[in-house]
C-alpha cells in the first residue's frame, strides 16, 4: 500500500470514530401511500400532507437537528407490494418507523411491526389496531406498535349511530329506525361492520343484511334498488369518497330515500363537489378542522402546504390536515425518544404514552386532543358529526364554498367511552 493510500485509509478512520456520519444525522422512515389505486382520491391528499410536512420539519431544523428521511413508496393500494416495501425499509434502511396507509396492509403487517419493534403510524383506523396488549375479548392479534391518529372507525360509527338515533327521534319516527352497512368485501370497510351492527341492534334500531358495493367506482343502481327494497332509514358507507360519489348518483338517479352516513374517509369536499345535489346532506365523520377554519394551528397548516403549492393555490381537503397530525405526533414522538436514550423504535413507542390530551405544538385547533396508553391504543374517544351540504353548481372548490354552493357544519358531538369490551373491535 502506498503512503497516499495509507493517508486516506487513516482520514477515513479518523471521520468513522470522531462523530456521527452523515446517516447518523438522519432519521430513516417508511412512507406507504396510494396515489394511483382504488383510494387514491383520498389518498393523495393524504399522502402528500405526509411528505411535505416532513418536508418542512426538515427546513424548519428537523427533529433535534436530525433530518426525516422519507422513503415514499405509491404501492397502489396493493397488500403484497405494501409488504415488499415494508421488508426493503427493514432490510436496506434499517427505518425506526413507518407512516402507513391502508387497513388490508396495515393489519396484514401486525406481527411483523411488533416482531420488529419498529412504530407504525398507519391512516388506517381500524380499531383492530388499537389493543397493544391483546386484552380486548374480541381481539385477534395484539397489536402494540400500532397507532393512528383520529377516531377509530368503529367509534365513528358508534357516533354515527348514536346520531342517528336522536335524529330519528327528533323528526317523530315511529317504531324502530332500520339501519344497514354498505360497503365491499374488504378489511376496510369490514373494519368496524361488526361494531356498527351490534351497536345499532343494542340501542334499538333494526338492522336490516348489508349491501356490497365496490371500493372502485362504478354504476351501483342495482345496489341503491336493493337499498330502496330493505327499507333502511339510515345507511352507513364504509368505502372511500370515490366509490361513494358513485353510489350517491346512483342512487339520486333510482329515487333512494335514505339517510346516508359515511366514515371518516367516505365523504369530503371533494364528494360535494362530484356528486352534486346527490351528496346533499350526507353526515360523515371528522376528525381535524377543515381548511381555512380560523384556529391558531391553521398558520402552521398552510405553512406545510407550501413545500408542494408555495402560492398556496390549492384548497386542501379534510384528509391533508389529517396527515399533517399524523406526521407531527411521530416528529414528537421522535423528539422525546432523543432525548431519553435515542430515536429508536421501542422509544418512540414509549414516547407515545408520555402525554395526555395531546395536540403537537403548532397544531392547536386542528388536530384533536389524543391520549394513548400501553394498554389502550384508542387515542381519540371524542368523534365530531358533521352534516355536508351540495346545492351543486360549477367551479373550483373554494369559489363552491365562497358561494355557499357547498359547506360543512358541525351537528353533533359523541364522546365514546372507553369501554374494555369494545377494546380491539
Amino acid at each position: 500500500m502506498s503512503r497516499t493510500a495509507r493517508l486516506l485509509l487513516a482520514a477515513t478512520a479518523l471521520v468513522a470514530f470522531s462523530g456521527p456520519s452523515f446517516a447518523d444525522d438522519k432519521i430513516p422512515v417508511g412512507n406507504l401511500v396510494d396515489f394511483t389505486g382504488r383510494t387514491a382520491v383520498v389518498g393523495k391528499e393524504y399522502g402528500q400532507a405526509k411528505v411535505d410536512a416532513a418536508a418542512y420539519i426538515n427546513r424548519q431544523g428537523g427533529v433535534n437537528g436530525k433530518k426525516i428521511d422519507l422513503f415514499t413508496v405509491d404501492y397502489s393500494y396493493e397488500v403484497p407490494r405494501a409488504i415488499a416495501a415494508y421488508k426493503k425499509w427493514k432490510s436496506q434502511n434499517d427505518v425506526v418507523a413507518v407512516q402507513g396507509w391502508g387497513t388490508g396492509d396495515t393489519e396484514a403487517m401486525i406481527q411483523f411491526v411488533a416482531k420488529d419493534e419498529i412504530p407504525y403510524f398507519s391512516a388506517s383506523y381500524s380499531a383492530h389496531l388499537t389493543d397493544p396488549k391483546g386484552m380486548g375479548p374480541e381481539t385477534k392479534k395484539p397489536a402494540p406498535y400500532n397507532f393512528f391518529y383520529g377516531p377509530s372507525y368503529s367509534d365513528g360509527v358508534r357516533a354515527l349511530i348514536q346520531w342517528a338515533a336522536e335524529d330519528w327521534k327528533s323528526k317523530g319516527g315511529s317504531g324502530a329506525p332500520k339501519y344497514v352497512h354498505m360497503g365491499d368485501n374488504h378489511p376496510y370497510p369490514n373494519a368496524p361492520k361488526k361494531a356498527g351492527e351490534e351497536y345499532a341492534k343494542e340501542i334499538g334500531m333494526e338492522v336490516v343484511p348489508s349491501i356490497q358495493y365496490s371500493l372502485a367506482p362504478g354504476d351501483f343502481k342495482a345496489q341503491c334498488l336493493s337499498l330502496k327494497e330493505s327499507g333502511a332509514n339510515y345507511a352507513f358507507l364504509a368505502n372511500t369518497s370515490g366509490s361513494n360519489i358513485s353510489l350517491l348518483k346512483s342512487c339520486d338517479t333510482v329515487g333512494v330515500d335514505v339517510q346516508f352516513m359515511a366514515n371518516i374517509w367516505g365523504y369530503d369536499e371533494n364528494v360535494m363537489k362530484a356528486a352534486g345535489t346527490s351528496a346533499d346532506g350526507v353526515v360523515w365523520v371528522m376528525g381535524a378542522a377543515k381548511w381555512g377554519d380560523d384556529v391558531p394551528g391553521m398558520d402552521l397548516v398552510k405553512e406545510v402546504s407550501k413545500m408542494s403549492d408555495p402560492n398556496l393555490k390549492k384548497y386542501r381537503a379534510v384528509h391533508y390536515l389529517r396527515g399533517v397530525c399524523s406526521m407531527y405526533f411521530m416528529k414528537e414522538a421522535m423528539e422525546w425518544a432523543d432525548d431519553n436514550g435515542g430515536i429508536t423504535g421501542p422509544n418512540i413507542k414509549k414516547a407515545m404514552y408520555q402525554r395526555g390530551d395531546w395536540v403537537p405544538e403548532g397544531l392547536e385547533g386542528v388536530c384533536l386532543p389524543a391520549t394513548w396508553s400501553d394498554a389502550d391504543h384508542r387515542g381519540v374517544m371524542d368523534v365530531f358529526v358533521y352534516r355536508g351540504m351540495a346545492k351543486g353548481g360549477e367551479g373550483d372548490i373554494p369559489d363552491l364554498i365562497g358561494s355557499g354552493a357547498i359547506g360543512m357544519e358541525n351537528i353533533f358531538t359523541a364522546k365514546i367511552p372507553r369501554k374494555p369490551e369494545w377494546l380491539g373491535w
